[in-house]
């Protein structure tokens, strides 16, 4: 065998579908076969086609798409170095199931079918292991999802001189790397030690994560980084309102790479709340978020984005039910477990977004208290032609706490949710203004008046009337393990009367017990039919925390201290006989002490009324 096969059969070899050639043949189909260079974004064939060959992945990766009836493209797998793509149509003679296209520069052996059939013919194993291959792709795809996948490759593209590039990206390196992977920065310099996809793929297989630092004066590296990416992370000032640069917009509509954009903040004073939004109007953005210049936590929040291991914590309805997620997330931050995504509903929606804004617990206690205890927002009662409360008096509290901040000022990811009346669907809020969104989450039909947009036909109330605790939502986002708090499990309310018939109001008023007035049981009416989605919520989280209520009706708002405190102490129990890996089998730093974790909890409850825990 010449040199030349040699070096040819040897990324042969390392495929299973040729693992029972010797050397020798390995040497000959190698002398046979040509090698095909396919440049990132480029399609290799599409889906209807004939099937002519089958490829063998030696370099690079594709990904592999399907079009649903209603004409859109889902992303079924990647295909990386080692592996196979169009077997499908060479078996079964069939047209092609699905169009597979580079994501980045790749190299392939294309496997003709008369050279399939002879190779067939010759070593008979091979079409064994061809068929294993295929049996354990129609297990995947029938049983299981694919699941959320990890970028190997980034490129960083930063959009104007203002922004520190590579102080930023030696920064997220670092935060990469405490993750326990190999990281790799590369810049322009690597260009000539690293100009074939042979070299990318031999550095990308000697690390865990390659970071690839554009530079916008430099097309052709630039170019080539962006096509050897599996994600692209936009870093723009957040006190600019400078549009995307023409190439990057071209770019991504040529491109079917994922795009996050980092709001860089410096620290240097107020920043226009749209630029977020701004970015959103001309580029698909998947992931947007808050990052402070030099802030160790926000980098390792990123870092957690990025691979897939963020923790979301999704806090569910309930009324006064809802302040148990105060003490469960009191629990959580004491714990260490850190909390990169919110989502939330009703009451969860607001608690949630105190999160998102980093109140500490001292001031998510007290800005409650003031909101609900000391200023009961469902008291301004009024003719119910549309509720049985104007909704005024909530309105200006939710201004009051949260003013003008919109969704793209958060410093976490967050969303909540709202049901859409006139299109009877489940409304996700992710941008805009905060307040609007939150009262449209916490409207209970009949109780409160429903929120009407302006520009919008769309009347939103309560987000519980469809799914009061949207942990599917979260899981959607696939960014890592789910925590859920979930304060609405048990009974709201109990029966007023024993045996059947009507009682009347002297026999309540003789039964000396708290009546749940109507404003009880529209409470209850509007968030009842999504009940049936709680069990499903559960099995979706990695961690559910379910506080025991039942002696806290829904809008007992004074019953907030033991709301509270059945949270915090639910929480730490829960916590203290947590398996961990549930949440460190993701990478997630999670501290727990067995010893202070009690003591914790006792501190907590000799303290005085609204005190916080040091």
């Amino acid at each position: 065998m010449s040199e030349f096969a040699a070096h040819q059969a040897e990324p042969l070899g390392r495929l299973p579908f040729l693992s029972a050639l010797d050397g020798p043949a390995l040497g000959a189909l190698a002398a046979e076969l040509e090698w095909l260079s396919l440049p990132g974004g480029r399609t290799l064939f599409r889906e209807g086609e004939a099937g002519d060959a089958l490829y063998f992945v030696t370099a690079g990766c594709l990904r592999v798409t399907v079009r649903g009836e209603d004409g859109k493209e889902t992303m079924v797998t990647h295909l990386r170095t080692g592996e196979m793509v169009g077997e499908m149509a060479i078996v079964s003679g069939e047209p092609r199931s699905a169009t597979v296209t580079a994501t980045r520069d790749s190299e392939l052996f294309p496997f003709s079918k008369p050279a399939f059939d002879q190779l067939v013919d010759r070593y008979p194993k091979a079409m064994l292991s061809l068929i294993s291959l295929l049996v354990r792709r129609l297990r995947s795809t029938t049983y299981r999802k694919e699941p959320a996948r990890v970028p190997r490759t980034i490129a960083l593209v930063t959009t104007s001189v203002d922004v520190p590039c590579a102080e930023f990206a030696r920064g997220l390196a670092k935060a990469l790397a405490t993750t326990g992977r190999g990281v790799e920065l590369l810049d322009a310099t690597a260009v000539p030690l690293a100009h074939t996809s042979e070299r990318f793929s031999a550095v990308e297989a000697e690390s865990d994560l390659i970071l690839y630092q554009v530079d916008p004066d430099d097309a052709i590296w630039s170019r080539l980084c962006l096509r050897q990416a599996d994600r692209v992370v936009l870093v723009a000032s957040a006190k600019t309102l400078r549009p995307p640069p023409v190439w990057l917009i071209h770019h991504a509509r040529d491109s079917r790479q994922p795009i996050d954009l980092i709001a860089l903040h410096d620290g240097s004073g107020s920043y226009p709340a749209s630029m977020i939004g701004y970015w959103r109007d001309r580029l698909t953005i998947e992931l947007s978020c808050n990052i402070r210049h030099g802030n160790r936590n926000d980098l390792a929040r990123l870092a957690r984005l990025l691979m897939g291991e963020a923790v979301g914590l999704v806090l569910g309805g309930g009324g006064a039910r809802g302040f148990a997620h105060i003490g469960v997330i009191r629990a959580l931050r004491e714990a260490q477990i850190p909390i990169d995504l919110i989502g939330g509903c009703s009451m969860g929606a607001i608690v949630g977004a105190a999160v998102a804004l980093e109140w500490d617990d001292a001031e998510i206690e007290e800005r409650m208290r003031r909101a609900f205890v000391d200023s009961n927002p469902l008291s301004d009662y009024t003719l119910p032609l549309v509720a049985l409360v104007k909704g005024k008096k909530l309105t200006r509290l939710l201004n009051e706490h949260f003013g003008e901040t919109c969704f793209e000022e958060l410093w976490r990811p967050y969303f909540c949710v709202s049901t859409n009346l006139t299109a009877g669907a489940l409304a996700v809020h992710r941008e805009g203004a905060l307040w609007q969104a939150l009262r449209a989450s916490v409207a209970i039909p009949g109780l409160l008046p429903p929120v009407m947009r302006e520009s919008e036909i769309y009347v939103y109330v309560d987000g519980g009337v469809m799914n009061h605790l949207p942990v599917d939502v979260m899981s959607a986002m696939r960014r890592g393990p789910v925590i859920g708090v979930d304060v609405a499990t048990e009974p709201a309310l109990t029966s007023l009367a024993h045996g059947v018939g009507e009682v009347s109001l002297w026999q309540l008023l003789r039964r000396g017990r708290k009546i749940p007035p109507i404003v009880d049981i529209l409470a209850r009416a509007g968030t009842v039919s999504s009940d049936s989605r709680t069990k499903k919520s559960h099995s979706q989280a990695s961690l559910m925390f379910a506080p025991t209520m039942g002696s806290i009706d829904l809008l007992d708002w004074r019953a907030y201290e033991r709301a509270i405190a059945a949270g915090y102490r639910h929480a730490i129990a829960k916590l203290e006989c947590l398996d961990k890996s549930v949440l460190q089998g993701q990478r997630v730093p999670v501290r727990l002490s067995g010893n202070d974790l009690p003591y914790q909890l006792r501190q907590y409850e000799q303290q005085p009324k609204g005190a916080a825990v040091a």
